[in-house]
């Protein structure tokens, strides 16, 4: 009986191969996946800046809604400043702010014409730290 030789060369080659793609892939998704929860993170952070902020204008409102539930008037409202026609309450957080403005529209009742959130955008051509570890 003649044994036909076996050739490992060609599938040792391909092992090599595989594995190394599967090493690469690996330390890909290892890499993306430490991006994503920094990213996460920064939203997160964001999110509960602007969350606090809206919390803080709906406190006003309800501080605006016992002055003029006492009889007062708009411009009695603590801490607010007096703009043309109306009110105006600024809050601001990190870089983030909020501005509501209120008129009053008849007896103890005001129209909210304003409430804008905002953040100056600055423009950076890498996000700091978010390939850092890996």
């Amino acid at each position: 009986m003649k044994q036909v030789p076996i050739k490992l060369g060609p599938v040792a080659l391909l092992l090599t191969v595989i594995s190394i793609c599967l090493t690469v892939m690996a330390i890909l998704t290892f890499s993306t996946a430490g991006a994503d929860k920094t990213m996460a993170v920064m939203f997160a952070d964001s999110t509960q800046i602007r969350y606090t902020l809206e919390q803080g204008g709906q406190e006003f409102l309800q501080q605006t809604d016992e002055v003029l539930a006492a009889g007062g008037q708009l411009a009695d409202v603590p801490d607010a400043k007096a703009e043309a026609g109306g009110i105006e309450k600024v809050l601001e957080e990190e870089g983030y702010r909020l501005t509501i403005r209120l008129e009053p529209a008849g007896a103890n009742d005001y129209t909210i014409r304003q409430w804008t959130l905002e953040k100056e955008w600055e423009e950076s051509e890498t996000i700091d730290g978010l390939w850092q570890g890996f």
